[in-house]
């Protein structure tokens, strides 16, 4: 598996713009990832140290269309922290 293919998107939310204060940033990341291709994935694109990875998964959520039913696709995520004084430009807008 390519490192830099581990992840898919930065996650911006209410939540994760808060866990940013404490240095920690959120991404969606490959179903197949595991902590070390996260922790190398990122310190190779932002260039930033990583002290800690946490990785979840959240289930889909069931959707309605009328009488179908539909489930979204489950998504996995990881938290990383990152060494104090270090910053990923992408969350903050430049």
């Amino acid at each position: 598996m390519q490192v830099l293919s581990v992840l898919v998107r930065p996650v911006v939310t209410e939540k994760s713009t808060l866990l940013q204060e404490k240095d920690k940033y959120v991404f969606e990341i490959t179903p197949r990832a595991n902590k070390i291709l996260v922790k190398e994935a990122i310190q190779r694109a932002y260039n930033v140290k990583v002290m800690d990875v946490n990785i979840l998964k959240t289930r889909g959520k069931l959707k309605r269309f009328g009488r179908r039913v539909v489930r979204t696709p489950d998504v996995r995520k990881a938290i990383v922290t990152l060494q104090p004084g270090d910053r990923i430009q992408i969350f903050e807008g430049a």
